[in-house]
């Protein structure tokens, strides 16, 4: 089971923003209604990712996750995953493209 840090407020997502300018960081963006995204949230949690991991729920966290967008420059979709290495992304999933192999394979690409 993969262990994440939950992302509740702009000011810890603009840390994390920051700690992915020295090293790779893995986000998810949830949202808690969408059973398509509950998939997803099960295929992130199965990653054991040797990167630090991250999470934001949308619905809760609407300020984060539109800040998220406009830092990154990736328009918002939920589920959504970034890869985000050197302060930019470098891989990002949305829907049914978000599974443990996936995130295996961009994780190792860097």
């Amino acid at each position: 089971m993969a262990r994440y840090t939950e992302i509740t407020s702009v000011e810890e997502w603009k840390v994390v923003l920051e700690e992915s300018k020295e090293q790779a960081v893995l986000l998810f963006k949830h949202s808690t209604t969408c059973p398509v995204s509950a998939r997803a949230y099960g295929e992130f949690t199965s990653f054991d990712s040797p990167v630090k991991t991250y999470l934001v729920k949308v619905i809760q966290n609407r300020a984060v996750s539109n800040e998220i967008e406009r830092d990154l420059g990736v328009r918002h979709e939920s589920p959504q995953a970034f890869l985000i290495n050197k302060g930019a992304v470098v891989w990002n999933a949305s829907h049914w493209k978000i599974t443990s192999k996936d995130l295996g394979k961009a994780v190792e690409s860097i």
